[in-house]
């Protein structure tokens, strides 16, 4: 047996059955390499679904986080402390927002825009206690807490976890007609995925968040606009909403706001919105932690500094450029993305064993819904490994890869 094979055994036989992870057995990571137990290495085709768009161990941040973790981790909200401050300012001004809300994972900073949007409607709005109803979309992934999994529509998250919390009322993903046909007296908000990731990089029509951010506004509905995935340069923009030149009402946030270093997020909104929570109203024991400020900012500084989300747009569409011998492929039915997140979609549900062929060629991607791969590498990849990794993706799914771009 394999030391791989040894620690997976060991793996399985004391964790929960939640997860079926490729039998690789990783180690180490520099950049856009990850090393397994045997000294292999790979391209992280995933980046911990984009939680590391700066990197794996980027040295400024990993620096930050060493400095922070000698001098102070947690306190509390219950005291301020030095680095939430200005970790919040850069925060607000790449995001054109007026306020944020810390949070550690996305899950909780989708559940705190849901708080407030519900809170704000009530209050603002005037809705009738107890009827908000916030709008979703078909095939939305916004994370997996119960109220969340509640207006999911994919049955592997939500079977047998009711009964479901009520108040959402789903639609299909870019009709922005469909949106409008839904709002009510009661609607409170309308949650999106500028594109929707676990979906399969579902991208929508061009110009569809315009259209809903139009409808929101004339019809005094909030835009949330969940960028857990999207955001922080994964889409060749700071927020994929930017493509629309738009600004949601409120703005979730988290993944790649550590680097991958640690879990960090937040809900960000105008100062008349965030005005709903009071002291004691909401929060969190880690949220806005010294360590995770300090994480926080250096995330943001490496991302503006590096020219990442730039560097996402040029190399994403190198990327899309050089998987195109795949179009050849008659298993092939669709490349698409935007920025650096693109899917191969399949014409039948083979996806699984695909991406088991990746992981031999050295590439580490995942597959989702049965028939799509979802290749999502870290923003820092260059020009060289964009070229070697679709070649390798093009090998793996037996088709001869295209010669190297200029």
């Amino acid at each position: 047996m394999s030391k791989s094979e040894e620690i997976i055994a060991a793996g399985e036989r004391y964790s929960a059955g939640n997860y079926k992870p490729l039998p690789v057995v990783l180690e180490r990571g520099e950049g856009v390499f990850v090393y397994d137990v045997e000294g292999r290495r790979y391209y992280d085709m995933l980046s911990a679904y984009s939680a590391v768009n700066q990197g794996h161990q980027h040295p400024r941040i990993v620096a930050a986080m060493v400095d922070q973790l000698e001098r102070l981790a947690l306190t509390s909200r219950a005291f301020h402390n030095d680095k939430l401050g200005p970790f919040l300012e850069l925060l607000c001004a790449v995001s054109g927002m007026d306020k944020a809300l810390p949070m550690n994972s996305g899950a909780e900073a989708v559940e705190t825009a849901i708080k407030m949007a519900r809170r704000y409607g009530y209050r603002h709005k005037g809705i009738a206690k107890d009827r908000a109803e916030i709008i979703v979309c078909d095939e939305n992934f916004h994370g997996r807490t119960t109220t969340i999994v509640g207006f999911s529509t994919d049955s592997d998250a939500r079977d047998d976890f009711g009964p479901m919390t009520p108040g959402f009322v789903s639609v299909p993903y870019g009709d922005s007609e469909a949106l409008e046909a839904a709002i009510t007296e009661n609607t409170a908000a309308f949650l999106v995925e500028p594109v929707q990731g676990e979906a399969g990089v579902i991208i929508p029509p061009v110009g569809y968040l315009a259209r809903c951010r139009e409808v929101c506004s004339r019809r005094g509905v909030l835009l949330i606009c969940d960028e857990i995935q999207t955001g922080l340069g994964r889409t060749g923009a700071m927020f994929c909403f930017e493509h629309d030149e738009v600004r949601p009402d409120i703005l979730v946030v988290g993944k790649a706001l550590s680097g991958g270093l640690y879990p960090v997020s937040a809900a960000l909104s105008s100062e008349q919105i965030m005005a709903v929570f009071t002291p004691g109203s909401h929060g969190s024991t880690y949220g806005g932690n010294p360590l995770a400020s300090a994480v926080g900012k250096a995330a943001l500084e490496v991302l503006i500094d590096e020219s990442l989300p730039e560097r996402a747009a040029a190399m994403g569409a190198r990327f899309i450029a050089a998987l195109g011998p795949l179009e050849r492929s008659g298993e092939v039915k669709e490349i698409r993305g935007r920025g650096l997140l693109v899917a191969i979609e399949f014409h039948e549900p083979i996806a699984k064993q695909k991406v088991k062929k990746l992981m031999l060629e050295g590439v580490l991607a995942k597959d989702t819904h049965g028939s799509t791969i979802r290749f999502a590498p870290p923003l820092v990849i260059g020009e060289r490994e964009v070229d070697d990794a679709a070649a390798r993706i093009c090998r793996a799914l037996s088709v001869e890869p295209a010669a190297r771009q200029g």
